[in-house]
């Protein structure tokens, strides 16, 4: 009977070194699983990160340009503005010209 619960005593033990081997090869997997995955994160990090980037820049000309086109515009219409009033300043003296001739002749000659 000792030799049976001897027998059954080294199946189990070596029954047990083998889990303990198959557990140490799965750690071992685990731990490469890890590491590829880590790098695959990484990886799609930057990736993501890049095309953020480029969906910014993309986004900042749009808004620039659109910030530039409504500059132009505004510009054109002030000097337009601009134009229209010196041309009525003009006008305006052009049409009082003699009177303002006259109005300057009579105040020298007062003094």
């Amino acid at each position: 009977m000792a030799d049976v619960a001897k027998s059954k005593i080294t199946g189990i033990i070596k029954t047990l070194n083998v889990l303990e081997g198959d557990l140490d090869s799965l750690t071992g997997k685990v731990g490469d699983v890890k590491k590829q995955l880590n790098v695959k994160t990484l990886s799609e990090i930057d990736t993501l990160l890049e095309k953020t980037r480029e969906m910014a820049t993309k986004e900042a000309e749009v808004i620039i340009n659109a910030a530039k086109e409504k500059a132009n515009t505004e510009s054109v219409k002030i000097a337009q503005e601009g134009d229209s009033k010196l041309a009525e300043i003009e006008s305006n003296t052009n049409a009082n010209f003699d009177d303002m001739v006259k109005y300057v002749v009579s105040t020298i000659l007062k003094a």
